[in-house]
């Protein structure tokens, strides 16, 4: 059996390509369709179909990570706890029926305590993929996927602050392309830097 988690085989190029592209895209969706998308990021806190359809990526997603072994590709992502794999069994059982729970019963702000949910599993393998390699460049990737779980923990605890971060930034057209124009850019260095830089890694 491989000592190593699956997330300590993704090469920082690979990482740096897909961070890279999705901020490109959709920043670049910002300053494009910029109506489009104030309306659906307006919308999103209070769209129940698209929380629990987040929320089922998110919980299975931890349902993976503490799987049982011995189930080939189902266990691939499974992952040391610790001390505290003796509650991967109870967690097992418990994921499904949360989530079967949270989307029947938690009507407020779903959609945006689902992504957070994402969102704090997303930074694992973003942190994992740039922990300990060469180019100081890399950083882009760990400052990023510290962000990400900060602003994840306030969307799963504070909600609302979502709502009143969208106001806030689609209340003037400037502020708006500010945070576009300096996600693009973002995303940009991020696809350079795994070109120039992260070939090798």
């Amino acid at each position: 059996m491989d000592p190593m988690h699956a997330y300590e085989h993704l090469s920082l190029f690979t990482i740096g390509l897909i961070l890279g592209v999705w901020l490109i895209g959709f920043h670049a969706l910002m300053l494009a369709k910029r109506h489009c998308m104030q309306d659906f990021l307006k919308k999103f806190p209070r769209n129940q179909t698209l929380g629990q359809i987040l929320l089922g990526i998110g919980l299975a997603w931890f349902w993976l990570l503490i799987a049982p072994e011995g189930y080939g590709k189902l266990s691939a992502l499974a992952m040391d706890l610790g001390e505290f794999n003796g509650a991967k069994p109870t967690l097992r059982l418990l994921v499904p029926v949360s989530l079967v729970l949270v989307s029947i019963s938690v009507r407020d702000f779903l959609a945006v305590r689902a992504l957070g949910v994402v969102g704090l599993i997303v930074a694992s393998p973003l942190l994992e993929a740039a922990f300990l390699k060469n180019p100081s460049s890399r950083l882009l990737v760990p400052i990023y996927a510290y962000a990400l779980l900060t602003a994840s923990m306030f969307w799963v605890g504070m909600p609302y602050l979502f709502r009143d971060a969208v106001t806030w930034v689609t209340a003037e057209q400037k502020r708006w392309t500010l945070c576009a124009v300096a996600g693009l850019g973002y995303g940009i260095a991020t696809l350079v830097c795994a070109f120039a830089f992260w070939r090798a890694y």
